[in-house]
């Protein structure tokens, strides 16, 4: 019986990480094993993880020594970052959330590579810099270093696979379909009718479901060697605001009207993160014939044979959807 070849998964406790991990436990061919990455062996997640067959073992990104300990023997490394995880004032003392992503990047690079692993996958966004320049028509962070600092540190981090030698496939996600239910949903207006706001006025916004982002990841690793060196960019579906506002309509039984916020008028909500957030939907809408063209639902589906539409996405969460509007 050939050995199965061990696959280590960073964050896989979360959306991603946990996608990959299910992946290869459910996966007919059983050609990987597997090894869970997390912060906590002991938490409820990490636990069914476990007694589902995955090998749980405790590592940080933000601890270069603990991920070369998991990483050793692994044949391949599926890493991701969380730009949005929680930190406590220490660790954010004098560092920005985009600081942290580079130093975390930094630390698996090149623990990846000191411990031999022969193919990484990536978990990254396009650096949205490439594509606004140095304009001030949307507003710099950061210090004035980044347009949308969630993607494009990790954009920059690229760059550390690169140099230090680390065979890595580039992989490049977008707008999660569950961001439907964490307040980018439809919302009731005064006169109690639903109203899809998403700023992207005319034109399409590519979408995943999270769990299939780990799903795909595990295609590219059933593809070997042939990925390598390579970006590959993934969605589920390419979808217009105003198509986005129909699929909802039919799970939710009742019409929902697009009438999407401006830019300028999503900057201005007040809530923390709303200019990164306008500079993102922005960013997606000047860009959406490059964006969507280099996410082949086609190919995409080549890989993982399951990925989601977003009308299947709703199918599976019905419940969800209705319970995030009423």
């Amino acid at each position: 019986m050939t050995e199965k070849l061990l696959i280590a998964v960073v964050g896989a406790t979360g959306s991603q990480g946990g996608g990959l991990v299910q992946a290869i436990l459910a996966d007919p061919e059983q050609r990987f094993a597997v090894r869970a990455l997390t912060r906590s062996a002991q938490s409820e997640k990490a636990q069914a993880l476990a007694a589902a067959g995955a090998e749980v073992v405790e590592a940080d990104l933000d601890d270069e020594a603990s991920l070369r300990a998991a990483f050793d023997g692994a044949h391949g490394a599926y890493v991701v970052t969380n730009y949005w995880v929680p930190r406590t004032p220490e660790e954010e003392a004098g560092r920005t959330r985009a600081d942290m992503e580079l130093a975390q990047a930094d630390n698996a690079a090149r623990a990846a590579k000191e411990a031999g692993v022969a193919h990484v996958i990536w978990s990254t966004l396009e650096d949205t810099r490439d594509h606004f320049g140095e304009t001030d028509r949307v507003p710099s962070l950061d210090d004035g270093r980044y347009k949308v600092p969630h993607f494009d540190a990790k954009g920059e981090a690229n760059e550390l696979f690169t140099k230090y030698g680390v065979p890595t496939t580039f992989l490049q996600t977008t707008f999660y379909f569950e961001a439907i239910l964490q307040g980018m949903g439809p919302v009731r207006g005064e006169d109690g009718k639903l109203v899809l706001t998403l700023p992207m006025a005319d034109q399409p916004l590519s979408g995943i479901a999270a769990q299939d982002i780990g799903k795909t990841a595990l295609g590219i690793f059933k593809r070997g060697d042939e990925l390598i060196g390579k970006t590959v960019s993934i969605a589920g579906d390419h979808l217009t605001g105003s198509q986005y506002a129909t699929a909802l309509s039919t799970t939710l039984g009742e019409p929902v009207t697009y009438h999407p916020y401006t830019w300028d008028e999503f900057r201005n909500l007040g809530f923390p993160m709303a200019i990164e957030f306008a500079n993102m939907f922005q960013y997606y809408a000047e860009d959406s014939t490059r964006f969507t063209g280099d996410r082949d639902l086609t190919l995409v589906r080549d890989l993982n044979p399951e990925m989601q539409s977003f009308e299947a996405w709703l199918k599976l969460h019905e419940t969800e959807v209705k319970a995030a509007v009423n």
